[in-house]
């Protein structure tokens, strides 16, 4: 595998998009999981027009990608994102945040908006 460098403006770019606690907790769970906004609206316990502007800061830098489906509209990791692989450096040493996405099922609340 070859390894690529970052420069060092993007790297800064990158690294301040992940230093909000919300953005980088986002960023795990999609790694693994496609979600909707309304389950992150259930998961960080905040407003969709927040959710929807962390979300907005990713896509705007291709971090993440949307994809319609019917009326919802459901976001998961750009893995091929040119920045994917310093990305994954990050998020590969932050614990596990799939009990957010086991809570909502317990709560029946998963996916809610589908």
């Amino acid at each position: 595998m070859i390894k690529t460098q970052v420069e060092i403006d993007k790297a800064a770019m990158l690294l301040k998009l992940l230093g909000d606690k919300t953005r980088l907790t986002m960023m795990k769970i999609l790694d693994t999981h496609d979600c909707c906004v309304c389950e992150f609206v259930e998961i960080f316990k905040t407003s969709q027009p927040s959710i929807s502007q962390h979300l907005r800061k990713l896509r705007d830098v291709g971090l993440v990608k949307e994809e319609r489906r019917g009326q919802w509209i459901f976001y998961s990791m750009n893995k091929s994102n040119e920045y994917y692989s310093f990305i994954q450096q990050v998020i590969n040493q932050l614990p596990d945040q799939n009990y957010h996405l086991k809570e909502l099922e317990e709560k029946g609340t998963r996916i809610t908006c589908c």
